[in-house]
């Protein structure tokens, strides 16, 4: 479970058989005080991925700087570069999605309420792709 910001708009990618698959990186800050009492912040990246509904439901309505919270599981999946080295990378494949921005109503000024809300289930097609994802 993750709370944090998009560090840019989700990259929306449609695979064969019209499958919707969205990345995005999310930030997570952690604020404490050291020994001193000096307030301290950390940040983490994490790379999203989401499948299916979620894809969709993050391209109409995520943009950079969005305050989501991600329900998943992390997934670690690796490659050969051009150079035959092998990489790895740990995503957060998505199963839930909730979206913590305050909603816009026609004027332009926040309404009441909260996010739009995306349930996922589990959106993950059989068979992976995200082993051979296109980015």
């Amino acid at each position: 479970m993750l709370i944090g910001n998009l560090g840019k708009d989700p990259d929306v990618q449609h695979l064969e058989g019209n499958i919707a698959v969205a990345k995005f990186p999310l930030a997570t800050t952690e604020t404490f005080k050291d020994r001193t009492g000096k307030l301290v912040s950390q940040t983490e990246w994490h790379t999203v991925v989401l499948w299916r509904g979620l894809a969709e439901l993050a391209q109409k309505y995520l943009h950079k700087s969005s305050l989501v919270y991600i329900e998943g599981r992390l997934r670690t999946r690796s490659w050969d570069d051009k150079d035959g080295n092998r990489k790895f990378a740990t995503e957060v494949v998505g199963d839930n999605l909730i979206m913590l921005d305050k909603r816009m109503d026609g004027t332009g000024s926040a309404g009441e309420g909260g996010g739009l809300e995306g349930m996922g289930g589990s959106d993950m097609p059989i068979g992976d792709p995200s082993e051979n994802l296109p980015f």
